[in-house]
């Protein structure tokens, strides 16, 4: 059986091998991880997007222009991209429980210190800094998953992981448009109170996780002998038919490569969208309560799209052609939004991009979790979201260079749609390379 085969064919359907102990290993592991996880996740999504709602009164305190903003939002993942691999190999030296604790930890006091930026240059480097604290979280989950969950169960363990990142802001907007109603309140402005309370939750989440996870089966006191062989053996015996184990042949696979550019494309839509929406719905006139309840609509079916979209991968283990599905349905959502500009017609079409593209996230990770092992899938899953994850700066930065240019947004969400509909295709081609491996 070819590695493509494995994949796309039979690589997440239900194995009927997994023996009632390994099901109750899985179960315990569920219960205990997933929503400490779910939760840490949305922090993590929150303290790099609640810029967005900050920008609706601290550009003008800070004097920023749009690509002023756009590049300061932007350049987070400058940080998060240049000590990406680094960090993911310092977590599969020491393991996942100690690194992605130290991880929240600095990044939760970071976030909270963007408060006191007194100026673009500042605001910048408060944005590099939260970056490099931030790296390596999101593969060092993708990672830990992979270490504790078989593949017939990790299309959904990575969707209800995810969804972090529609909850966060479908919760996140209308709390930070709340806690902008702070200004003045101890000195402070409104943007300045969403940084240190959105922020420090990070801080003591970490110490929780340092408590709470647990680098492998072994290691969990509260799973029985039985148990803990059960999901051992069942982990052991996943085929990854031609993996590298390795580093170097993993950032060399074309499979690697092309994934990493995917990853590029559906990121840069997410952020572009997500950072840049409540600005976009302010240009509608809206006021900035309404828009932190407005900008939660379309993260509404995003969560629910995602989970159910997930779970039908897992059934059909078609991964390939439904990520390449989901990007086509973010490309088309943005050009509807181009193409009908008014509030309604727009939000509609904003939300098709975002269903589109949450539900591709989670679908695209299950790939290079099945072939990739060892050292080769804590730098390859790395390598892949340090070079994808550069669309998060490229997406906020481009949208913000064009309004300055065009003064629309519309061109920037176009700019968008045309670099997803190359994820769209690159997606394509993924089975057929997946197949040739």
């Amino acid at each position: 059986m070819t590695a493509g085969t494995n994949v796309e064919a039979t690589g997440t359907r239900l194995n009927p091998a997994i023996s009632d102990a390994g099901m109750r290993a899985i179960a315990k592991a569920g219960k205990r991880f997933l929503p400490l996880i779910v939760i840490a996740y949305f922090f993590n999504y929150l303290d790099r997007t609640s810029v967005g709602f900050a920008a609706l009164t601290m550009n003008r305190d800070l004097g920023l222009s749009a690509t002023a903003f756009g590049w300061g939002a932007g350049v987070l993942f400058a940080g998060y991209c240049f000590f990406e691999i680094p960090s993911n190999l310092v977590l599969y030296r020491v393991g996942a429980r100690r690194w992605i604790a130290r991880i929240m930890i600095t990044w939760g006091l970071i976030a909270a210190a963007n408060a006191f930026v007194v100026g673009p240059h500042s605001f910048y480097f408060a944005r590099f800094l939260l970056g490099t604290a931030e790296a390596g979280f999101a593969p060092g989950i993708t990672f830990f998953l992979a270490a504790w969950f078989p593949p017939e169960y990790r299309a959904r363990m990575l969707a209800w992981y995810l969804l972090a990142i529609p909850l966060s802001s479908l919760i996140g907007g209308p709390v930070s448009a709340l806690l902008l109603q702070l200004d003045g309140r101890m000195g402070l402005a409104g943007w300045q109170w969403m940084f240190i309370v959105e922020g420090l939750p990070a801080t003591l989440l970490g110490i929780v996780v340092l408590f709470m996870l647990r680098d492998g089966p072994q290691q969990a006191e509260w799973l029985t002998a039985e148990e803990k062989t059960a999901l051992t053996t069942i982990l052991a015996t996943e085929q990854r038919d031609r993996a590298p184990h390795s580093l170097m042949p993993a950032l060399k696979d074309i499979r690697v490569l092309t994934l990493a550019a995917i990853q590029f494309g559906f990121t840069l839509g997410s952020y572009g969208v997500g950072i840049w929406l409540p600005q976009m719905l302010k240009a509608q006139g809206l006021a900035n309560l309404t828009i932190g309840f407005v900008s939660a609509i379309p993260y509404v079916f995003a969560s629910t799209g995602m989970l159910i979209w997930a779970y039908y991968v897992d059934r059909t283990g078609q991964k390939i052609v439904n990520l390449t599905l989901g990007n086509l349905m973010a490309a088309v959502g943005l050009a509807v939004a181009v193409t009908w500009t008014d509030l309604v017609p727009s939000l509609v079409g904003l939300t098709i991009a975002l269903v589109g593209v949450t539900s591709a996230r989670a679908i695209f990770w299950t790939v290079p979790t099945s072939f990739l092992t060892g050292v080769a899938a804590a730098g390859g899953l790395a390598f892949i979201n340090s070079i994808g994850t550069l669309g998060g700066f490229a997406g906020p930065f481009l949208v913000g260079w064009i309004k300055d240019t065009t003064g629309s947004f519309m061109l920037g969400l176009l700019a968008m749609a045309v670099l997803l509909v190359i994820a769209t295709v690159l997606s394509a081609c993924l089975k057929f390379l997946m197949r040739r491996e």
